[in-house]
């Protein structure tokens, strides 16, 4: 092996998920064979994430490239503490102290001179020489510097193990001074403690840690990951076999007698947990092995529901004996509003039952019918609260109604700090009727936080079309409380909202029939552009979004045109698209812009937060765009409904491009207009359910742009993937 240092001078490429990477690197020493014209030597390899400016020890070997010469290939790279003032700023910037930027950076080093780290290290009130240096920063710089030296040792430890510098500072957070004891005992924690280090990050400093892939931390922590795997594909348990075979396929084990002794070890800890449930079909016993979160979940959600279903209410006592058909009858009179037998039926059930449900595509009057509820909850005076599982979803129902409605979390009064909610057993929320929007949107452990928020005495009407996606969440919920018996369920499958050239009603039901969509173009709103090569695809989308449709149509490309595909990669995914529509239509580079890892945000950029974030009252699935770059303050601004919310650098893992957005994340929402590419090629995708909810998001236009036989394929795959779920076993007792 043979070593190799100095000074990082540019970083020609870095994969934020293997990384791999290739620099420049101005070398201590001279290398005649290997330097360029500039002097620098490329260097490659797996490493930490490297800044321009920073300094860094290599152990590899040379090696000649036949095309790109002599290389250094390096198997460990080592940041080590700047020496040059470049590297200082960079440091200093880096987001230790928050304002401190790279212009500020500067003016210290431009101050302190190249010894900076050394005199901050003994003479940290020197700082105060900096001129224009505002006394808070100096201040606050002056008390963090010694945690941030431990800090620093501990984030070169780290990245001597293969961890990027963003991860590292993460995992030091969490543990400060402890880090490297927590991870030498077992690196796997670091997947249970710390935000997005999951399992295959720990497991790649384990495995540079020199642990074995039969080692028992391995395994047990495996186990963990296969259950979390597959509650990330909508799955609340897995049957024994199921997992065992699921752990040793993501682990590269074949050892299962080891793999069945971590897992009697998980279960005698209780950090795993074994139940014995029915196939509803077969009726064969299931060995239901649950992460413990989700066997509490499903146990009390249907403890709770069934206690609800079978108590009294003061809205059923109060109108017990009362002649529901004269009582709506002259309501919907009176509101000059008429209401079919099924919607009649519908408002009844939510009534004269306690929990309900009111299903059904679009078209076929589910706002009508909540609107005359609304109606007779206000005749009847009785207090209700009408909520739905995201922001868009709750800004549109409350639109629809003409009443307040929230997020299912804002409801309960969600507490970012204790991680809980206000309302609960202890303290339920004060009404007679709660009404939640978008109920196929549920997953279970929210469902079962909405049931613990509410009195047995209140009612529960879930609206939403079952026909949708189901949640993106682990569990099944809409779906099994239908099935389960304990709700009255009414469908609606009437269509009243459709004009005679419109087609986006009548095939989206056409679609949920198994029946093709009309795509001869001939209607008004429906198009279909017969395109087969990926690229091909991609290109007519772009040309659509950025010229066809707003000529045609008048329609603003960013803000009215939502692109939604199937799936993240490929020429026609959500990857290439946002980065083809960032291109095009916000491609103006004298634009303010950032680049972090991967991605590049621009002014005007339109962006989509990921994650509820109750401090800044923003929500997953909420829409807006870049409004300012501060590179002095590391942070950026997002303009979200008329609101500027700022973002730290640090934070923007919370948002993501949003000129094309998946079908999943599109859930809940309407848009003006959808364009979506659909080929054979995302044949893993193409279901019935997912073309249904895609093509149901739009308000006046849908384009579709591939091949009929993709087209065929989704409308004839109606194999929903089957989730493993305990709820509906457990709600039919």
């Amino acid at each position: 092996m043979e070593e190799l240092s100095g000074v990082v001078e540019r970083v020609t490429y870095y994969n934020e998920d293997s990384g791999y990477s290739v620099i420049k690197i101005m070398p201590d020493k001279r290398y005649p064979r290997a330097q360029a014209r500039d002097g620098t030597v490329a260097v490659v390899g797996v490493m930490p994430e490297l800044n321009e400016g920073e300094s860094a020890e290599f152990t590899g070997e040379w090696v000649t490239d036949p095309k790109y010469g002599r290389q250094f290939r390096a198997q460990q790279a080592i940041p080590v503490p700047p020496n040059t003032a470049q590297g200082i700023i960079n440091y200093l910037s880096s987001g230790i102290v928050k304002g401190i930027g790279p212009r500020t950076a500067e003016k210290i080093v431009e101050r302190l001179g190249e010894n900076t780290v050394a005199i901050l290290d003994a003479e940290p009130e020197r700082i105060y020489e900096v001129p224009r240096l505002k006394p808070q920063l100096a201040k606050t710089l002056i008390e963090i510097w010694p945690k941030k030296r431990g800090e620093r040792n501990m984030l070169i430890y780290l990245q001597g193990l293969g961890v990027s510098s963003r991860f590292a500072q993460r995992i030091v957070k969490e543990y400060g001074g402890h880090t490297r004891q927590v991870v030498e005992n077992n690196p796997y924690q670091l997947a249970d403690d710390v935000f997005l280090i999951g399992f295959r990050k720990a497991d790649q400093i384990a495995r540079k840690m020199g642990l074995q892939l039969d080692d028992a931390r391995r395994l047990r922590s495996g186990l963990h990951y296969a259950l979390n795997q597959l509650a990330g594909e909508g799955h609340t348990y897995a049957p024994r076999a199921e997992l065992l075979e699921k752990a040793a396929e993501l682990l590269g084990v074949d050892d299962s007698a080891a793999l069945d002794d971590g897992l009697e070890r998980e279960l005698k800890s209780g950090k795993l947990v074994e139940d014995k449930l029915q196939d509803a079909g077969t009726g064969e016993p299931i060995h239901a092995i649950y992460l413990p979160r989700f066997h509490r979940a499903e146990t009390s959600a249907s403890q709770m529901l069934r206690l609800m279903a079978s108590s009294a209410s003061p809205i059923i006592r109060d109108r017990r004996d009362r002649d529901w058909a004269s009582a709506l009858t002259k309501l919907s009179e009176r509101n000059k509003v008429s209401l079919s037998s099924q919607q009649f039926t519908a408002v009844r059930a939510a009534l004269t039952s306690k929990v309900s449900v009111l299903t059904g595509g679009p078209g076929t009057g589910k706002t009508t019918a909540l609107q005359m509820l609304i109606n007779a909850l206000k005749e009847g005076d009785y207090r209700f609260n009408l909520a739905s599982p995201t922001g868009r979803a709750a800004k549109r129902l409350g639109e629809a109604a003409g009443e307040d409605a929230s997020t299912i979390h804002r409801l309960l009064g969600f507490a970012p700090d204790e991680g809980g909610f206000e309302h609960d057993e202890s303290n339920p929320l004060p009404t007679d009727m709660v009404v939640i929007d978008e109920a196929s949107m549920l997953d279970l452990q929210l469902f079962t936080s909405l049931l613990r928020a509410l009195q047995p005495t209140t009612h529960l009407l879930l609206v939403g079309d079952v026909d949708q996606l189901p949640s993106v969440g682990a569990g099944n919920v809409l779906r099994d409380v239908i099935d389960s018996g304990v709700a009255h369920v009414t469908r609606l499958d009437q269509i009243f909202r459709q004009d005679d050239d419109s087609h986006i009603v009548s095939n989206a039901h056409r679609i949920n029939q198994g029946r093709r969509p009309i795509t001869d173009n001939q209607s008004k709103d429906f198009f279909f552009f017969n395109v087969s090569d990926p690229e091909a695809v991609a290109e007519n989308i772009v040309e659509i979004v950025k010229t066809k449709a707003p000529q045609r149509w008048a329609f603003d490309p960013v803000r009215d045109i939502q692109v939604i595909a199937p799936m993240y990669r490929g020429a026609a995914g959500v990857n290439n698209l946002n980065s083809r529509l960032q291109k095009e239509l916000n491609g103006d580079y004298r634009q303010a812009e950032v680049k972090l890892g991967a991605r590049l945000f621009r002014v005007g950029d339109k962006v989509m937060q990921t994650r509820n974030n109750y401090d800044k009252d923003v929500f997953n699935g909420d829409i807006g765009f870049v409004y300012s770059v501060d590179d002095d303050d590391n942070s950026l601004e997002v303009v979200i409904d008329g609101k500027a919310i700022a973002y730290d650098y640090s934070e923007m893992n919370d948002l993501m491009h949003a000129y094309c957005i998946s079908t999943h994340r599109s859930q809940g929402s309407e848009y003006p207009a959808v364009v979506m590419p659909i080929l054979t090629q995302h044949y893993m995708m193409l279901q019935r359910n997912l073309l249904y909810t895609a093509i149901t998001r739009a308000k006046r236009l849908v384009i579709l742009v591939g091949t009929r036989q993709a087209v065929h394929i989704a409308v004839n795959n109606n194999q929903v993937a089957e989730r493993h779920s305990g709820l509906l076993n457990r709600l039919r007792g």
